[in-house]
C-alpha cells in the first residue's frame, strides 16, 4: 500500500500506467470509456448502461447524459477531478478529496470498472495497471501551477500532437484555454482563477518549465 494519508480539502496527483508499459488505450472508444469514468464515477451514483452514452461521445462528442442525473453525481460527490491526461499507455490525473476515503473508493471504481471493459473487449485477463495507482500529494500551490502545466504537455512525447497541446482532445487543456466541455464535472477554478484569462493560462502552460517532484520523475522516466 501507498504510505502517504489522503485527507479531505487537499489536492493530489494521481497517476498510474499498463503492466510492463504496455498500451491501455488502443482506440478512441477506450478513451471515451475512462474519460466516462472519470467525469461520472465521482459520485456512489451507479449507470446500468455505460456504452450508450460512451457511443454518443464517440459520435457526436458529448455524453447525453440527463442534466439531472449530472446534477446529482455533483451534489453528491467524494471527490473532485482538477485536470487530466490519458496517454496511450498511462494517465494523469488532478484530484481533491472531498469526503474521507474519496479518491479510494473513486481509484477503485475507475480502474476496477476499465480493466473489466478492456479484458472483455480484448480477450484478456488479469491485471491491466502496473499495480497500485501512485498518489502524490499537492503540496503548495506553485507545485499546483506546474503540475497542471506537466499534465497538459504530455502530450508531447506524441509526434503528431507537438506544439499542438491544447488541441489533444484526451486531456483537460482544451477545458482550460477554451470552453469547460464537461461544466461542473470538471472543476477548474482553483487554477483557472489564478490567470486573467484564458491565453494567460496557455502562455504559462507553453512557457512553463513544469518541475515536479523527483519521485514523480523517476516514475514517469
Amino acid at each position: 500500500m501507498r504510505n502517504i494519508k489522503i485527507a479531505p480539502g487537499e489536492y493530489y496527483h494521481i497517476f498510474n500506467r499498463g503492466v510492463n508499459k504496455q498500451l491501455i488505450f488502443h482506440d478512441s472508444a477506450d478513451r471515451v470509456r475512462f474519460l466516462f469514468l472519470i467525469l461520472y464515477f465521482q459520485s456512489p451514483i451507479t449507470f446500468i448502461n455505460i456504452g450508450r452514452p460512451v457511443k454518443s461521445f464517440v459520435k457526436h462528442s458529448v455524453f447525453n447524459i440527463e442534466g439531472v442525473t449530472t446534477r446529482e453525481i455533483i451534489n453528491s460527490r467524494f471527490v473532485e477531478l482538477t485536470s487530466f491526461v490519458l496517454m496511450p499507455n498511462h494517465f494523469h490525473l488532478i484530484i481533491k478529496e472531498v469526503e474521507e476515503n474519496g479518491i479510494a473508493r473513486y481509484m477503485q471504481r475507475v480502474l476496477n470498472s476499465y480493466t473489466k471493459y478492456y479484458n472483455t473487449k480484448y480477450n484478456k485477463s488479469g491485471h491491466l495497471f502496473q499495480g497500485p495507482y501512485k498518489a502524490v500529494h499537492v503540496k503548495n500551490n506553485n507545485q499546483l501551477l506546474y503540475l497542471s502545466a506537466y499534465i497538459h504537455r504530455n502530450p508531447r512525447e506524441l509526434k503528431e500532437w507537438q506544439n499542438k497541446e491544447s488541441s489533444y482532445p484526451w486531456s483537460s487543456y482544451q477545458d482550460f484555454v477554451n470552453k469547460n466541455r464537461f461544466e461542473g464535472l470538471l472543476v477548474l477554478d482553483i487554477i483557472s482563477e489564478q490567470f486573467e484569462n484564458h491565453k494567460e493560462y496557455d502562455d504559462f502552460v507553453k512557457t512553463s518549465p513544469a518541475k515536479l517532484l523527483k519521485e514523480e520523475l523517476d516514475w514517469i522516466d
